[in-house]
């Protein structure tokens, strides 16, 4: 082993430990945790029951009602911030006129923190004082429950996710339609090739293995929202709106039942890689597809 060798290994393997040991404790701990019966409030002292806990949660309606609520939120606002995000990139791809004022503008939602901008849709959705409902009382239209009634709660956490995390998907699609080769499409434009078809044959296949990683990523972090629901709506009314992150923190912070709330996590995890794999066949198969 050389002198450069040795030092390396020497930097990296107490750095890879420290990290290992870090991730590693706190899983297999959680693990073992989720098969005990452990409550802090009122103290109970640890006690081994199994797959009781995850039993539990398989036969909670509240469960099933978290994962649709969840699946609901994820999959309808990623879906409209990959369609609007898109369009967005290729608008500013095309040079419009401030282009670069647009793409400034359209990046600081992505900055704000989400407790910020659940307090900020609060506000704006107010039932009473709320200036949404004060733009439809003008035209002596009644004041909309927004935040009380489940179907509307969702349609605003839905706006709120697509608001702040579109500008997300325009930041990756830019830079991929940006790294494309212009040669390609100078040689359609000599064909008189149409726009949309220069879309359909040439930008969206060359872009499809970008849009598969964005939508995982959006799908990925959709799954863990907490923040805008915890603030805007709490999981109500009752808990229509309640999402799975949600659901465990109320288990954990409110019930202090450790044992569930671990059991609960790796369930989350479990339904996570299952939309995931699901996601990743079908996107595997929808790029062949284009090849």
């Amino acid at each position: 082993m050389t002198r450069d060798t040795f030092s390396k290994h020497a930097f990296m393997w107490p750095a890879f430990l420290v990290v290992l040991v870090v991730t590693l404790f706190p899983l297999i701990y959680a693990l073992t945790v989720s098969f005990q019966s452990v409550r802090i409030v009122p103290p109970i002292p640890p006690s081994f029951v199994g797959l009781q806990n995850y039993a539990e949660i398989i036969q909670s309606e509240r469960f099933w009602g978290a994962i649709g609520t969840t699946a609901t939120i994820v999959f309808i606002s990623v879906f409209l911030q990959y369609v609007i995000g898109f369009a967005l990139a290729l608008t500013l791809h095309h040079n419009v006129p401030g282009a670069s004022l647009y793409r400034v503008t359209f990046l600081l939602p992505m900055f704000l923190a989400p407790v910020c901008v659940a307090l900020i849709a609060r506000m704006l959705f107010h039932p009473v004082l709320g200036p949404v409902n004060g733009f439809f009382s003008v035209f002596g239209l009644e004041n909309v429950p927004f935040l009380t009634n489940s179907t509307l709660a969702i349609a605003v956490l839905i706006t709120i996710e697509v608001w702040q995390w579109t500008p997300f998907v325009v930041l990756l699609m830019l830079a991929g339609l940006q790294g494309l080769p212009g040669e390609v499409f100078e040689a359609a434009r000599v064909d008189n090739v149409p726009i949309w078809r220069r879309f359909r044959d040439i930008t969206f296949p060359m872009l499809l293995p970008l849009s598969v990683a964005v939508i995982f990523i959006r799908l990925i972090e959709g799954f863990k929202v907490i923040d805008t629901v915890f603030v805007l709506t709490g999981g109500g009314p009752g808990t229509s709106t309640e999402t799975l992150t949600l659901f465990a923190y109320n288990e954990g912070f409110k019930k202090f039942n450790i044992g569930m709330t671990s059991a609960l996590s790796f369930m989350f995890l479990i339904v996570v890689i299952i939309f995931g794999t699901v996601f990743l066949a079908a996107a595997q198969r929808l790029t062949r597809k284009y090849q």
